[in-house]
């Protein structure tokens, strides 16, 4: 079982998220399906297709709803016998607008600051600044109502860092932004990460969100975990993958390219796959396969991304925490999150 502490306070170091065989049901039908696990990294993304289970998962995890069986915890705190003074160490950013009318944003942002356990004169206080922090101290006094949607968006990311929160959720903090909005809250996402006040999880359907604003990532299938990756250590490695479309014995070629280090895969007709060690130019593998009268129809040579690490999980069949051996092909993961589970 998860250990937490049993005064409330989170523990020195805790995990920002811990799951132990966590199921949760909504009617007869299990959105997820026993997590179990842990993120360590100060900023997180759960990343996955339209009903993997994210929105569910965050919603879980900030006590929306019940855990079915398992449990799970955030900062160390158990999300169920913890939840009051774990949502006072929470800031939520939700995908979907809930303003009331009439109400100007440094109200709204006050409103909330109250709502998550400041006094009043602190959290107008604080209302100010956060507003000023995500660039709307020019618009605050203006109605919620009249604003764009890009600043409808920063609103709600203001709401959720005014009180101090230890660990901030954001849930499709980019959506349906134009270019420029876009920009401007990566930009504040990576600000707050640099920071280093609060841990950050970021749960979106946008790889390029998530390559820009993470360190780990936790990828979600079905309702099971397929794959978590630690991007820091992915991008210190640099690991260089060549694709070859070969014609002629590949079993042998193959062979002589594992020979050098490196780790290959043949599981598709006339390809091979392969990881490249630093020290095994491209130069070689082509001097190996005239060696071997195989004939290189097509050579992809690129570094890693999250794009393949995500290919990799979404093409797996192993289930929990599994992680697929060989690179895939590149594919955009594109399509706007429609609030599905």
């Amino acid at each position: 079982m998860i250990a937490t502490r049993s005064d409330g306070v989170p523990e020195a170091g805790a995990c920002p998220m811990t799951f132990d065989h966590l199921c949760v049901h909504l009617g007869r039908t299990r959105i997820l399906d026993n997590l179990t696990g842990s993120v360590r990294e100060r900023s997180i993304g759960l990343l996955g297709p339209n009903g993997a289970g994210k929105t569910t998962l965050v919603h879980t995890l900030l006590g929306f709803f019940k855990p079915s069986s398992g449990a799970a915890s955030v900062l160390g705190l158990d999300i169920v016998g913890q939840s009051r003074h774990l949502r006072r160490l929470i800031g939520y950013m939700p995908e979907n607008d809930s303003f009331v009318a009439g109400v100007s944003a440094v109200e709204y942002v006050r409103l909330m600051a109250e709502i998550s356990g400041l006094p009043p004169r602190q959290a107008l206080e604080r209302a100010h600044e956060a507003l000023y922090y995500v660039g709307l101290g020019e618009a605050r006094y203006r109605p919620m109502e009249s604003f764009s949607l890009g600043m409808k968006q920063q609103a709600k990311l203001a709401q959720a860092i005014a009180h101090g929160p230890k660990i901030l959720f954001l849930d499709e903090p980019t959506n349906g932004l134009d270019p420029p909005h876009r920009k401007r809250m990566i930009r504040l996402i990576q600000e707050i990460r640099e920071e280093g006040s609060m841990h950050v999880v970021l749960s979106s359907h946008l790889l390029r969100d998530v390559e820009e604003c993470c360190d780990e990532v936790l990828i979600l299938k079905d309702g099971r975990i397929a794959s978590t990756c630690n991007l820091e250590e992915e991008r210190k490695a640099d690991k260089k993958f060549v694709e070859l479309e070969t014609v002629g014995d590949r079993a042998s070629l193959a062979e002589a390219i594992q020979d050098l280090g490196c780790t290959c895969d043949i599981s598709r007709p006339n390809r091979i796959k392969a990881i490249l060690p630093d020290q095994v130019e491209l130069g070689l593998i082509y001097r190996l396969a005239a060696e071997r009268r195989v004939q290189l129809r097509r050579v992809s040579y690129k570094r890693d991304s999250l794009e393949e690490i995500f290919q990799r999980a979404m093409n797996d069949t192993g289930g929990q925490n599994a992680t697929a051996a060989q690179p895939k092909q590149d594919q955009a993961m594109e399509g706007r999150s429609n609030g599905g589970l």
